[in-house]
């Protein structure tokens, strides 16, 4: 398992197109991706779970990745969010 933790810098959170962007990034790994944040943990790839968490700006999450293809999966979760959130 690995994970990391970011602090959201899009001004609008993670609202309806990053959220879908998100969630065909995690369809791309075999691994488990989840999002926590407040310590309500979510599936990546579900998109209405994703907007339930109601991310905004300056809030912090923590991506976790586990499974067969986790590294892959964890260094494309990370460079996905440095780009898009």
């Amino acid at each position: 398992m690995k994970s990391f933790d970011y602090v959201i810098k899009d001004s609008l959170g993670i609202h309806a197109r990053p959220a879908g962007l998100l969630v065909k990034e995690a369809k791309k790994y075999e691994s488990k991706i989840s999002i926590t944040k407040d310590g309500k943990e979510v599936d990546a790839s579900k998109l209405m779970a994703l907007m339930a968490l109601a991310v905004k700006c300056g809030n912090s999450v923590t991506v976790i990745c586990s499974g067969t293809d986790e590294e892959e999966a964890y260094e494309g979760m990370k460079k996905f969010f440095e780009e898009n959130l």
